[in-house]
């Protein structure tokens, strides 16, 4: 297989970030108009499912796992479950970028988790990465203030916070457990079972609790089809594009996301932040990018 150039492959892995941003804004229109988180991931996670069945058919990659993997697998699925229903409940509270911006401090996670199972120690670009993208996570919150006004802007966006971090937590698992359980794995196949489990999951979840919702409108129906469009496009993209990059840092071209969300977030839902909030955006943005190019690996979604 041909490998990309860089400069394409750059622009490339940014347009599946933007079409990630878009799937989300898609979500956010679908809960907007009727439809529940539980539904969504649901339908979301099942249709991915069976296009992938098709492409490895279509592929003639083999679905054969052995039962330790297919076990290892299935605990890895039910972390997506996890990290789609945190991440979906964010951009249901939310404006979709801060969603974003909030979940995708989970490269920064993920170095504390290895150093604490016994890896390398941080390196000096996450000593001076950490806290700045915490300080810029805290202005792009609007939560530096009084004491009072960062209680009632919390009191405004906590839960959706809360939401989009427990996300990112998951997803650093998620990463976490697939590099030391399924790294031999194939990418198709590993994202397969990662989103049969999470559409099952969901499912059970959503009849238990009667939260089973779909949407109630044309727009809302149109917001579902199109986050399982746009999410089935942007990771069947990602699949053929990270193979033939040149390096695994390029990946941090993903990191395009919240930016590409809030620029979809205002021109679709009249969704808007501050200058100074956009200022934070971008600092934690940048120091993910600086943490992510050094000699430790690229992060990228499994």
């Amino acid at each position: 297989m041909a490998s990309l150039s860089q400069r394409l492959g750059v622009a490339l892995l940014m347009l599946v970030a933007s079409v990630f941003a878009a799937n989300h804004i898609a979500a956010r229109l679908a809960f907007d108009h009727g439809a529940s988180v539980e539904a969504a991931v649901a339908v979301r996670s099942g249709v991915t499912a069976l296009a992938l069945v098709a492409l490895l058919r279509l592929q003639g990659v083999s679905m054969r796992l052995a039962a330790p993997t297919l076990a290892r697998a299935l605990v890895i699925g039910l972390l997506v479950s996890v990290q789609s229903f945190c991440l979906y409940s964010a951009v249901a509270r939310i404006p979709v970028a801060l969603a974003l911006l909030a979940f995708n401090t989970y490269p920064l996670l993920l170095v504390l988790l290895s150093w604490a199972a016994g890896g390398e120690r941080p390196p000096h670009r996450a000593l001076v990465a950490m806290p700045v993208a915490l300080l810029g996570l805290a202005l792009a919150l609007d939560v530096i203030g009084s004491a009072r006004a960062v209680e009632g802007r919390w009191a405004e966006i906590g839960a959706g916070v809360g939401f989009a971090l427990g996300a990112s937590t998951s997803f650093v698992g998620v990463l976490f457990l697939t590099t030391r359980w399924l790294k031999d794995v194939d990418g198709r196949l590993r994202t397969l079972l990662t989103m049969a489990v999470t559409a099952v999951v969901m499912v059970l979840v959503g009849l238990a609790d009667h939260s089973l919702a779909l949407p109630a409108d044309r727009v809302g129906w149109l917001g579902l089809v199109l986050l399982t469009l746009l999410y089935g496009i942007a990771i069947t993209s990602l699949f053929t594009i990270v193979p033939r990059l040149g390096a695994a840092s390029n990946t941090v071209a993903l990191n395009f996301e919240p930016v590409a969300a809030l620029v979809l977030g205002w021109a679709i839902l009249s969704q808007s932040i501050a200058p100074h909030q956009m200022l934070g955006a971008l600092v934690v943005i940048g120091a993910i990018v600086f943490l992510s190019t050094g000699k430790r690996r690229g992060f990228s979604r499994s």
